[in-house]
């Protein structure tokens, strides 16, 4: 969600139970105003905290809580909501934009509602939020604006397989690569702040369950370096990506550990850091693939699984690569697992047997798989997130 803020006395956009609802309530611990800014006023079902949950998080924090129903992608809610805002707390110093939609799909498959989905709360959020708050912000005197979103790493490979995502994310960094320099002369400071590693929040439970939350760090970490950044002069600290472990290893806090979901595990590295997907150093790659017979033997007992009714839900081809051997799940027409089928699939796994067995058996999650470098897909990987529910099913049969 957007986070207003009128500082010492501060608004936010705030995802319950992540992100900006630990930088919400870290200021409000120093007694900040906050304006939480979102569209969810009741729970969903599997991302818990509505902006009333969050409001009451920050009161019992300190601080005062503004609650707003806000779509970002609506001007008029935006203008209303930044009105409310000055109007009890008689200003705004600080703008965080954190609110994000995600769809992590290639071209062909990311229709052009979730393209404009993510353009329209991404970048257009971002760029409308921040337009609104600014007349509020050249009168402070400690004005701020902190964008979530990555450094602009111009590696293909952080947009060959989700571009339009990518577009939507580094549209949020451009606004703080030019408006750093818009807004110079009227001492607004705009930085940029990412995680060096995959966050426990519940919508990475969600997305890659307890193996990818062990493998994160909480978001106190973010909290922790949003608050260092917007502490500092924001005529002197402007136009920064900054990455919350190097801001909190600067504010002298050594011990990181602190911020681990579960130390001793491999953390899983974000997403546009570096020239290769994340892959945790502890974490190997797997054994030598089986021999052709095992892999046989294995792919036999899917096809008795392969009913109309997962056909009927899935409706996806996929195709699983050891290396010396493909086998072509046909969940779209035929029903069929073959090592000889040509039909083109919607999604390919390149791994190792082991691996793949490893993932049937639940001992490691398709995400978490994929995201420590044991897994490489192509094609479509929020279809590829699918299989996930079809393993699961299955596992007591296989």
């Amino acid at each position: 969600g957007t986070c207003l803020i009128r500082w010492k006395s501060s608004g936010i956009n705030a995802e319950y139970g992540g992100i900006g609802e630990a930088i919400a309530v870290k200021c409000a611990r120093d007694g900040a105003n906050v304006v939480i800014a979102a569209k969810t006023a009741e729970a969903h079902p599997k991302l818990p905290g509505t902006i009333y949950t969050v409001a009451e998080k920050i009161e019992k924090a300190g601080g005062t809580a503004l609650p707003c129903l806000v779509d970002i992608r609506d001007e008029g809610a935006v203008n209303n909501a930044v009105n409310e805002a000055v109007s009890k707390f008689g200003g705004i110093d600080i703008c965080i934009n954190n609110a994000s939609a995600i769809s992590l799909t290639g071209t062909a498959d990311t229709p052009m509602k979730r393209f404009d989905l993510m353009m329209g709360i991404n970048t257009r959020g971002t760029y409308c939020v921040t337009q609104a708050c600014l007349p509020h912000l050249k009168k402070s005197s400690h004005a701020h604006i902190l964008n979530n979103s990555p450094p602009l790493n111009m590696n293909a490979i952080w947009f060959q397989n989700h571009v339009a995502y990518t577009m939507a994310k580094y549209g949020m960094s451009m606004c703080v690569l030019g408006m750093a320099e818009e807004f110079r002369r009227n001492k607004i400071g705009v930085n940029a702040i990412w995680p060096a590693t995959a966050i426990a929040t519940a919508a990475v439970e969600m997305l890659g369950g307890d193996a990818m939350i062990k493998g994160s760090r909480t978001p106190e970490i973010m909290a922790d370096a949003a608050y260092a950044i917007l502490s500092r002069d924001p005529a002197t600290c402007t136009g920064n990506f900054f990455i919350d472990e190097e801001v909190v290893k600067a504010e002298g806090i050594t011990d990181l550990d602190q911020y681990h979901h579960s130390p001793g595990t491999p953390l899983f590295p974000d997403f546009f850091i570096g020239d290769e997907y994340p892959a945790p150093e502890a974490i190997e790659g797997g054994e030598a693939p089986a021999s052709s017979g095992g892999a046989a033997e294995m792919m036999s007992k899917f096809s008795p699984l392969l009913t109309p009714d997962v056909i009927d839900k899935l409706q996806l081809v996929f195709a699983v690569d050891f290396g010396d051997q493909t086998w072509t799940f046909d969940l779209k027409n035929k029903g069929t697992v073959s090592d000889k089928d040509d039909t083109p699939p919607d999604v390919t796994f390149e791994m190792t047997q082991d691996v793949f067995k490893k993932v049937i058996k639940g001992e490691i999650q398709t995400t978490a798989a994929f995201m420590s470098g044991q897994m490489k897909i192509k094609g479509n990987l929020m279809e590829a997130m699918k299989l996930e529910s079809l393993f699961k099913k299955m596992r007591s049969k296989l």
